[in-house]
């Protein structure tokens, strides 16, 4: 076996490199610098199967003040083989050469940060870019001389036109020493004296920290991109799994010019977002892709199993899960009234209504009214909660054959099924108001659909959901914020309402309330309203719970077969 001579002159055992087709391992500490002059030649890639560029600003501020603090960053993960791996042309907002060779190392755990400390330290005016992000995003400071509190991060970006202070460090700057004193003179310009050598001995400490920053590296030899993948999927440096979108994207890439698996899900729901529906879950969209492809398995974790029987399928099932997602949120928007996706009770909803219009992209009015109550049936029941892979299977698997009309809803309401309404009952009225319950979320969905219409202390009208829209989670106010309140958490003790007008929270709130008495809307009867005004929060919100619930139930009748409620009281929270 080779050996290694290591810093401190010891001899030992070289890195197991592996033979055939297994996949070596070589772990190792190496300055910071070294890894980025192999992206600056070529020899370092990513590849394009590899998720875009997403950090936020302030996570690349937070890994420069690491950095300097000699915090830990976690430990990239390289895999080292002569395989063609399509690879980009740039790294963050910067060209980069070819591969020099046949062999070329790839990162598959450490995109964003490689990204982030090539661009800004290797950023200048006369580098070629990519401009997906503005240029401020890479120029990143350090400003020096701000002593005032040593926990606060110093590092900032400079978004103005004008020039930044002469004491902001560009990072970009510490990598060479020419570049470093170009600085030091420009700041000798602005300051002097005893401030100006302690302003450069800071610089020279932050350059210092940078330049022998070690990091942590495991590197993959050989092996194929099935082991490579699995084997970040396991060692995922952030402590978490690989997500399955990126799995299978990964295994199923081939190059050619083609945007990876993850990159088209992404497309996809970048558009749907802009048309005002908001995020969906890219796990959702990746299982309904599985699904137009004709999978069952869409939860389990063989994911190179998976990857070779969807492969040749996965481009036209992109294409017609993009057709197919767009009518089911037409669907989810108009018949529903499902204003966001983030309101949409179960992800699982949401692909199999995808399946649905992918099969059937012009169903018959009387299945549109199935898919409706199982919708609401659904959500109420909490069906999906807890689902797992064969759950899932045998509800694709109902969903085609709904599609197909193969069978319907008579057909299905002898066997044990989603759409066997009989067998699902309703959960009570929810305790507790939590987004991530999926029994919150059917309650706001009705309550919208209930009442889409508010009106100002002034008697202006406006829409709930465009409130929601501007205000997002702070548009579900507290009617009563007194503490120790039993029942302070019930929904009866929201409502969605605008921003108060200059006037205290509880002037605003009853003034409202009283103008949504007198319309007959939100539940609020005068019983109640007097309570409130009499400082009895607890009754108004006992009141207005058991007259929400009880105009709930009354629209539940109309959909559910059965309308028995289930002893389940709780909010079950929508993990999925």
């Amino acid at each position: 076996m080779a050996t290694h001579e290591d810093e401190h002159g010891l001899t030992g055992p070289d890195e197991y490199e592996g033979t055939g087709s297994d996949i070596g391992v070589r772990p190792q500490v190496d300055f910071l610098e070294t890894f980025l002059d192999d992206v600056h030649a070529g020899k370092l890639r990513i590849p394009k199967f590899q998720r875009p560029f997403v950090w936020r600003p302030e996570q690349m501020l937070d890994l420069f003040d690491s950095i300097e603090r000699g915090y830990p960053i976690g430990s990239l993960l390289l895999w080292k083989t002569g395989l063609h791996i399509e690879s980009l042309d740039h790294v963050g907002a910067l060209s980069v050469p070819a591969s020099p060779g046949n062999e070329a190392t790839y990162v598959l755990d450490g995109h964003q940060r490689i990204s982030t400390l090539y661009s800004c330290l290797y950023w200048s005016e006369d580098r070629r870019r990519v401009q997906e992000e503005p240029e401020w995003v890479w120029q990143v400071y350090r400003i020096l001389g701000h002593t005032a509190d040593t926990r606060t991060n110093r590092y900032v970006h400079w978004k103005r036109a004008a020039p930044p202070p002469a004491n902001y460090l560009p990072v970009s700057s510490v990598r060479k020493t020419l570049d470093f004193l170009a600085y030091a003179r420009e700041l000798s310009k602005t300051y002097d004296g005893k401030l100006y050598d302690a302003l450069v001995e800071e610089a020279e400490e932050v350059a210092q920290r940078i330049k022998t920053y070690k990091i942590s590296v495991v590197t993959l030899l050989g092996g194929s991109l099935a082991q490579a993948v699995e084997v970040f999927s396991r060692v995922n440096s952030k402590g978490q799994a690989m997500s399955p979108d990126q799995m299978v994207s990964a295994l199923t890439y081939k190059g050619d010019g083609e945007e990876s698996l993850a990159n088209r899900i992404d497309a996809i729901l970048e558009r749907i977002a802009a048309e005002g529906f908001g995020e969906i879950n890219s796990t959702t969209a990746f299982r309904a892709v599985l699904a137009v492809a004709g999978e069952e398995e869409v939860t389990g974790a063989h994911w190179d199993v998976l990857a070779r029987r969807v492969e040749g399928k996965v481009s036209q099932a992109v294409e017609d899960t993009d057709q197919a997602l767009s009518l089911a949120v037409a669907f989810l928007r108009d018949r529903i009234r499902v204003p966001f996706a983030r309101l949409i009770p179960y992800n699982h909803q949401l692909m199999l209504l995808t399946l649905f219009f992918h099969l059937c992209p012009a169903p018959s009015e009387e299945q549109i009214d199935g898919l409706e109550r199982w919708f609401w049936i659904t959500s109420w029941s909490g069906h999906f909660a807890g689902f797992n892979s064969t759950n899932t299977g045998q509800a694709i698997k109902d969903m085609r054959a709904f599609a197909s009309g193969e069978k319907t809803l008579q057909d299905f309401a002898s066997e044990q099924s989603m759409f066997s309404f009989t067998d699902q009952r309703p959960r009570p009225f929810p305790e507790k108001f939590d987004l991530r319950s999926a029994r919150v979320r059917a309650y706001l969905l009705w309550e919208l659909r209930e009442f889409p219409v508010r009106y100002t202390v002034n008697g202006v009208e406006y829409s709930a959901i465009d409130v929601i829209r501007k205000l997002d989670t702070a548009a579900f106010r507290r009617v009563s914020n007194a503490s120790g309140l039993p029942n302070g958490s019930n929904p009866a003790n929201r409502v969605v309402l605008d921003a108060s007008p200059g006037m205290n929270a509880r002037e605003y709130m009853l003034l409202s309330l009283a103008r949504a008495q007198a319309k007959g809307i939100l539940c609020v009867s005068k019983e109640a309203l007097t309570r409130l005004a009499q400082g009895d929060d607890e009754g108004f919100i006992n009141l207005r719970a058991d007259e929400l619930a009880e105009r709930e139930f009354r629209f539940i009748a109309t959909m559910a077969a059965t309308t028995d409620t289930s002893d389940h009281g709780g909010s079950e929270i929508d993990t999925e």
